[in-house]
């Protein structure tokens, strides 16, 4: 592509005129898509840190330069694009910049801003990158590689955006692409789905592109250690130098009484000091007023290992570039706080491994038997864990089983498959330190034919524990958000077996428990039976981050629930604001499509607007609607406050 070919809209601006608040407004409602379409539009040539970070940038500087004045009557617009105009502004300038930013620096020419570097967002000391996926998302970020800004632009709006060839064209010439190069990137596009199949545009969904959800590594660790020293011995001269200058003379000086930074702090060496590490006696926990993982005793075949132990330590302080570490959202990854808490340190499945706790976060440090090659260091925060919370933590993870080390007062471990409701729980054995045997993982499974959990038993009733692919296992619950409670009874764990499989959706993101709520039944239309709507909501570790999903259950016994709808950081089927609204389109045996809608108790009556239109009393909504109809939901509380659907 030369810079002819792209440049400002020969109909001219990108899309009618929009007010910087409603432009605002889609994009941080949006934001996580659009900064997806920009990380999937850039050219791979930039690199996964780049890209990452130019498509966060471009997004955040899409806003109208100027607000409107109000005055303005819209143009014609066409029938098929019922796209809210500020997202369809926002978008437009993210296309628009993603396609300048992959154009080549010509020297006659001068460059565009989108060409260069961010410089803002930027992350320092780290490198940054969304999550790995499978073989079929490597094979198709290696077709995208291949294809041109535009084509790579038509196979994302009609992937993620759901748009036809007309609606590409014109959105690719609102965003300055001549029309021969667009219709060329048809083809281009074309000749991928040929070679991919038609469904491989659902993998754009998938964690391998989504630049909102990272992975951290460290950077080229020697040529920064350099540069370092470079900067040391510049800063140890201009230090010298203001020293001079600012002899002689009293007072205070400019950090206090605090110490020289090359003083010695008692706290910080005593929490590298294997001497120095908290053992809790054996049976402490029966006579502490805490049971959480403060009073775990310390357990494990080396324990008195203290080289190993020091080793731990340092690497946990500084670890160094040849060390695989990871770490739950929102949890810090620095140094000890103080002398940290022994778990465990024992041989297991041919590492030595090492758990420690420092009141904040739980620590995993793993090195093979021969040498510390390949050594790795987990991180996850654990504040405020209650007995529950704190029954188990993965102490062992390899290619498929998962082995846990138990809390003292567990007093029987089972596996539980939560796809198969019906059937008993197996028995799972531990050793004299509290180590399981291992059990197959659902953590690292491609599909969803099984989904174990850990059922533990203590003096209060059973629980049921899921590994979502970190180091603390996430509590499973079901029932109204008010009173939840463990997933024990046959209708509840048959609600699971329905809902387990949409758990990927929440793995790695430092769930602490998730609860199913079945918040609605709704007799289908056509004698089509009785469905299920359930609302699930994980709540974190950190507090923030929660996910919701919104679920509907065909009566169709071992069909996963389908999910309608999906939000972040939302209330909804919460305990401040247990309520939800939600609908879908649905097709009837015959053949005929309808809208339906349910909602919790709260609420009195429903209504659609937009594309279909109704109403009905009550919390239960079915409206006769065309195939692809798109339509607005919302619904009346009891007291007259009108709320729309989750979203």
């Amino acid at each position: 592509m030369s810079t002819q070919e792209l440049g400002p809209s020969p109909h001219g601006s990108p899309l009618d005129p929009v007010d910087v608040d409603q432009a605002e407004a889609a994009l941080v409602e949006h934001y996580p898509r659009l900064v997806r379409i920009a990380y999937l539009v850039l050219p791979p040539s930039l690199g996964r840190n780049r890209r990452v970070l130019t498509a966060h940038a471009l997004v955040q500087r899409s806003l109208p330069a100027r607000r409107t004045s109000g005055g303005e009557v819209p143009g014609p617009r066409h029938a098929e694009d019922a796209v809210d105009p500020g997202y369809a502004y926002v978008r437009g300038e993210v296309l628009r910049q993603a396609l300048v930013a992959g154009l080549p620096l010509l020297r006659r020419a001068l460059p565009r801003r989108a060409q260069f570097p961010p410089l803002l967002p930027q992350v320092w000391g780290l490198r940054v990158f969304p999550r790995a996926g499978g073989a079929d998302e490597l094979a198709l970020d290696q077709r995208l590689s291949a294809l041109s800004g535009p084509a790579r632009a038509v196979y994302v709006l009609r992937g993620l955006e759901r748009q036809g060839d007309p609606q590409v064209l014109r959105v690719l010439a609102a965003a300055g692409v001549a029309e021969p190069v667009a219709r060329a990137a048809l083809g281009e596009a074309d000749a991928v789905e040929a070679a991919l199949g038609v469904g491989s545009a659902g993998l754009l969904d998938s964690p391998e592109f989504d630049p909102c959800s990272l992975q951290v590594r460290p950077p080229d660790l020697m040529r920064r250690r350099q540069h370092g020293r470079a900067a040391l011995a510049a800063a140890a001269a201009v230090l010298v130098c203001g020293t001079l200058l600012g002899l002689p003379g009293d007072g205070w000086g400019r950090a206090g009484a605090a110490a020289p930074p090359y003083a010695r702090n008692p706290a910080a060496e005593a929490a590298l000091d294997p001497g120095k590490v908290r053992r809790v006696p054996a049976g402490f926990w029966q006579s502490s007023a805490r049971t959480d993982f403060s009073v775990w005793p310390a357990r494990g075949g080396l324990v008195a290992d203290r080289a190993l132990l020091r080793r731990a330590l340092a690497v946990w302080a500084r670890p160094g570039g040849s060390v695989r570490s990871s770490a739950t959202p929102g949890t810090p990854v620095g140094p000890p706080m103080g002398a940290p808490t022994l778990l465990f340190a024992g041989v297991v499945d041919g590492s030595r491994v090492v758990l420690l706790h420092d009141g904040l976060r739980a620590v995993r440090y793993a090195e093979p038997v021969a040498g510390t090659a390949g050594a790795a260091l987990d991180f996850a925060r654990t504040d405020g864990a209650d007995a529950v919370g704190s029954a188990a933590l993965v102490l062992s993870r390899t290619t498929a089983n998962v082995r846990y080390l138990t809390a003292p007062w567990v007093r029987e471990t089972a596996v539980r498959d939560l796809l198969a409701p019906a059937k008993e729980p197996w028995s799972l054995a531990r050793d004299a330190h509290g180590v399981t045997e291992p059990l197959l993982s659902p953590a690292q499974a491609r599909g969803c034919t099984a989904w174990n959990t850990l059922q533990v038993r203590d003096a209060t009733g059973v629980r049921l524990l899921a590994d979502l692919g970190e180091l603390a296992p996430a509590r499973l619950t079901s029932g109204p958000p008010a009173a939840p409670v463990d997933v024990t009874a046959r209708g509840a764990r048959e609600l699971w077996a329905r809902t387990a499989c949409r758990l990927t959706a929440v793995r790695s993101l430092g769930v602490r428990s998730v609860n199913a709520w079945p918040f609605a039944e709704q007799r289908l239309p056509e004698d089509g039976g009785r469905a299920a709507w359930v609302c699930a909501r994980a709540e974190t570790w950190r507090g923030t981050g929660t996910r919701v999903l919104a679920q509907f259950q065909v009566p169709a016994p071992g069909v996963a629930a389908a999910v309608v709808a999906q939000a972040e950081e939302s209330p909804a089927c919460g305990a401040r604001e247990p309520r939800v609204l939600a609908g879908v389109l649905w097709q009837a045996k015959s053949g005929s499509w309808y809208v339906l809608a349910a909602g919790s108790g709260d609420f009195v009556s429903l209504r659609t607007t937009g594309g279909v239109k109704g109403a009905a009393d009550g919390r239960l909504l079915a409206v006769r609607a065309k195939a692809g109809a798109r339509a607005d939901l919302d619904g009346t509380l009891g007291d007259g406050t009108r709320v729309g659907a989750l979203r």
